[in-house]
């Protein structure tokens, strides 16, 4: 039996490689019982987003609200919210659930290049979620974005950007840094009272990264109740996402970015 329920609040992936769909398979892969909230719909493949359809915010409170006040969750992974309503949506269930382990995944555009966040939302996801937030986890796009700067190009710019989304009000940020060149991909763990930590594994040659993001995130979010810190439960998630992309190759789901491997310890 699961000792652990973990909820994803995110959109719906069609192709399986990201969003809820990745979230539940990376729970499931961390031995976590999975939950969802639905925030949006996306007509989507491994070669990008045709369409997206978004749940209105009264709906995603009542699908929260619903759940919650029936299971215990232990953690929670927050992706693709949409809307500045979902997002404020979002950050009352937070409260009014008393919700802990809190890792939100500002999922701004797809690997594709399509937006997936409005961009009048941007304000809302920093104001209201990102003070509510146990672990940010930005990519450098999304980091430029949420502090209104040019993208970082050096480990020393991710290390800066690091500290100053720290005063944003998250507990703590994983910034990734797998948009840097190298042989390295190496992102830097920051928090108000630990000292930063850099995470470095073997850059991965493969164009099969549809759902990295989401993957990491939700990896994190099922090992945090499972981990001694986060420290523990980043590097553990990372070592995973590392030999999710190693052995991509080994799954056949369209023609474009595929996906990571979710079950390569069991396949």
């Amino acid at each position: 039996m699961s000792a652990y329920n973990v909820l994803s609040v995110a959109g719906s992936d069609p192709s399986g490689g990201a969003g809820i769909q990745a979230d539940l398979k990376a729970f499931s892969a961390h031995g976590v019982f999975g939950m969802t909230v639905v925030t949006a719909l996306t007509a989507q493949s491994t070669r990008g987003v045709t369409g997206v359809h978004g749940v209105p915010a009264e709906f995603v409170t009542h699908q929260a609200d619903t759940l919650l006040s029936d299971a215990t969750v232990h953690a929670v992974k927050i992706g693709m919210l949409g809307t500045a309503e979902v997002t404020a949506a979002v950050a009352g269930a937070i409260d009014r659930h008393r919700l802990v382990n809190v890792v939100l995944d500002p999922v701004m555009v797809a690997k594709s290049g399509d937006r997936l966040l409005e961009g009048s939302a941007i304000e809302a996801l920093r104001t209201l979620l990102l003070p509510r937030a146990d672990l940010l986890t930005p990519n450098l796009p999304e980091a430029a974005d949420l502090l209104g700067v040019s993208e970082a190009v050096s480990l020393k710019e991710m290390r800066d950007q690091a500290e100053r989304l720290l005063e944003l009000g998250p507990r703590r940020v994983l910034l990734k840094g797998g948009h840097l060149a190298g042989e390295e991909s190496v992102d830097v763990l920051v928090s108000r009272d630990e000292e930063p930590l850099e995470l470095r594994a073997p850059r991965v040659d493969t164009r099969n990264s549809h759902g990295t993001g989401c993957t990491l995130s939700s990896s994190i979010a099922a090992l945090l109740p499972q981990r001694p810190d986060t420290a523990s439960a980043v590097r553990d998630a990372k070592a995973y996402l590392t030999e999710a992309l190693r052995r991509s190759g080994e799954i056949d789901a369209g023609g474009g970015q595929g996906p990571v491997h979710h079950f390569h310890l069991w396949w």
